[in-house]
Order: structure tokens, then C-alpha cells, then sequence
């Protein structure tokens, strides 16, 4: 049963050390990472969904842009909390994740998509279909550019799929605390060149240091309209604490492992129990080929002790109480071209 708890704008982390466990076996594929215990799980319920005044505003802000452009960080920034995952690695997001921020004024509900590519696979296939969908799908566009490099390529592609789209678009150029200062002019040249003949503001901002962030955010605002509070105002993201727990382990395998094991991996949670003090949880991480298995759990396990210590680490940012984590790697032969698995995994395609 998928575990529909909604994750709060206020969880306890804890700051205690951690205590590591012994790998075991490499052949089982199999660790268990246990957490300190900080004391009983306390997890406050989600306010009710109040009613708005006449003035509130409230809707759905896509961000979409090229892989790696700071997207899932940029939408960790804006709610105040970790709910995507962010690593070096281009094409981290999956699937669609809504982030909420609200304020006094709005509820802005932030629709972070995979990085428009071209597919190679049919699991690539399905990321960008349903990156697209989100175009047609929300009220307002926020196109994210890598504002330390010229635009390229990839950019007027995305901008000429936004030009057709019967919405708002605000045109956010990240990263500009990487802009070198001899290549400020070209680089602020090619986006406006970019946004020529089309009604998109531009704002710089590094999602890194929240720099230009009030700006964007004003711009965002302009452009909703009166509307609903669709969530309460505690919540960050509408997913379940089962799918953060998952991409949380996803982003160690890519930050220890992403030479080696680059997109090959699914991470399925099939157990999250808890009692007042503890919660237990069970993971199986899907590879493609034995040799992937076989990095992942590493020398004497050793790899596959370290994903799941760091792993734990930030899973204990999300729960309250003991963390224990229990880890498998298991091979699921060409998965990714396979739509029924991927269905399996989660990444079946969304309707718009």
C-alpha cells in the first residue's frame, strides 16, 4: 500500500551521529543501515485547507527546461525544504513533482519536470512525454536557461514548443553566481535574442544562493490569477513520504555510483513500517546488468554501505524517530525498455 502521508513544512532533523552496520555477504545484495534513535515519531497532521479571500491568488508554475539547468534545486529553494533531488548528473528528475509555497498573498504550486531531451530509451520516451504534458497543463510556464552559458541549441528547441503554449511564460536564467564577468554580455545577448518577438520577462537568479529570487517570484505572481488554496498552507509537495524516501536513495546511487551506474537504476520502496520509535523501511534497487550489481554493492559491500549511510542521513531529515534502512540490489534485465516495468516502477506517462 502506498503510504499517503503528505510531507509537512516543519519536519524534525536530527543532527546526531551515525551508527553504521556491518555490509554482510556482497553476493546477497543486501545492507541494512540502522539510524540513532532521536525518540518517538511526533508528525504533526497538515492543517485544514482554510478558505481564501477575494484577493488570494493561487495555480500550477511548470518549470521545464534542458537536463541540468538547477530545476530540483531551484524548486527545493523556493519551498524551503528538500523534496527533489538534485545531483551533477544531467536527466536526474523522473517523474512530474509538485512543490507548494505559500505565502500570505498566493499559493504557488510548482510543477518540477524532467529535462526536455532527446530519448534514447522507451524510459526517455516517457520522461519527456510527460515533461511535455506539463506545458499544457499548468497556468503560468517558468523556462529555466543555464545563465552562466550562452543559449544553445537545446534552449530554442524548448522555446519555440513554449511559444506555442496558451499560457504565460517567464523566462529564468539560473546559475548567474557562475557567470564569468568577460562573458556577461554575449551570454545576456543570446537571451534576449532568445525571447525576441515573444512577451516573456527575463529575470537572472541562482537557485545555489536564493540571489534574484524575490524578483522571480514577483514575476510569478503577476501572472496568477484570484483563485482557491488547492493545499494546506503547511504542506511542500503534494507526493507521498514513500516516493521521497525513494528518490532520496536514488540521488546517493547517482552521487557515489554516477560513472559507473548512470540512469540504469529504479528504486522501489516495498516497506515503510513504523511504530512510536522506529520506522523500518525496505528497498530494492532494480538494475539492468549483474556486472551494475556488482558496483553497486562494491568490495565487501562496501559501496552499498556508503549509498545507504548518506541515504539514511537524509531520510532522517524526513522522519522523525529511528531510521532503519534496508537495502537489496536486484537485476531486471533491459527494464527501461520495457513500458509494463516501467509501469511497474512508477514511470508510467501521465496524463495531461
Amino acid at each position: 500500500m502506498i503510504d499517503p502521508t503528505p510531507i509537512d513544512r516543519n519536519p524534525t532533523a536530527s543532527n546526531v551521529p551515525e551508527a553504521d552496520a556491518d555490509a554482510g555477504p556482497a553476493t546477497t545484495g543486501r545492507h541494512v543501515v540502522p539510524g540513532p534513535d532521536v525518540g518517538a515519531r511526533d508528525r504533526a497532521l497538515p492543517a485544514p485547507i482554510p478558505i481564501a479571500p477575494e484577493s488570494f491568488k493561487s495555480g500550477f508554475i511548470g518549470i521545464v527546461g534542458r537536463p541540468n539547468v538547477g530545476k530540483s534545486t531551484l524548486m527545493n529553494q523556493l519551498v524551503g525544504q528538500k523534496i527533489a533531488i538534485a545531483t551533477p548528473v544531467a536527466q536526474t528528475t523522473r517523474n512530474r513533482l509538485r512543490g507548494i509555497l505559500t505565502t500570505e498573498t498566493a499559493q504557488f504550486i510548482f510543477v518540477d519536470t524532467p529535462g526536455i531531451h532527446k530519448p534514447h530509451h522507451e524510459l526517455g520516451r516517457v520522461i519527456v512525454k510527460n515533461a511535455l504534458a506539463t506545458v499544457e497543463a499548468v497556468d503560468v510556464l517558468l523556462f529555466v536557461v543555464d545563465g552562466s552559458v550562452p543559449a544553445g541549441g537545446g534552449d530554442r528547441f524548448i522555446a519555440q514548443i513554449l511559444q506555442r503554449a496558451d499560457v504565460p511564460v517567464v523566462l529564468g536564467a539560473n546559475k548567474i553566481d557562475r557567470r564569468a564577468e568577460v562573458d556577461a554580455e554575449a551570454i545576456a545577448a543570446s537571451y534576449t535574442e532568445l525571447r525576441s518577438d515573444r512577451d516573456w520577462p527575463l529575470v537572472d537568479f541562482s537557485a545555489l544562493t536564493g540571489s534574484g529570487l524575490d524578483a522571480l517570484l514577483a514575476q510569478l505572481d503577476e501572472r496568477l490569477t484570484p483563485g482557491p488554496y488547492y493545499y494546506p498552507p503547511d504542506l511542500v509537495t503534494d507526493r507521498p513520504e514513500r516516493f521521497i524516501i525513494g528518490e532520496l536513495i536514488r540521488e546517493q546511487i547517482l552521487l557515489h555510483a554516477r560513472q559507473e551506474i548512470p540512469h540504469s537504476v529504479a528504486i522501489v520502496v516495498e516497506a515503510v513500517e513504523t511504530t512510536p520509535t522506529i520506522a523500518n523501511i525496505l528497498a530494492t534497487i532494480h538494475v539492468e546488468r549483474q556486472s551494475q550489481k556488482g558496483i553497486l554493492i562494491g568490495k565487501g559491500g562496501s559501496m552499498l554501505k556508503s549509498i545507504g549511510s548518506a541515504a539514511r542521513e537524509q531520510i532522517q531529515k524526513l522522519i522523525v524517530g529511528k531510521v532503519y534502512l534496508e537495502l537489496y540490489v536486484r537485476v531486471q534485465p533491459k527494464w527501461r525498455q520495457s513500458r509494463s516495468q516501467l509501469a511497474d516502477f512508477g514511470y508510467a506517462i501521465e496524463d495531461a
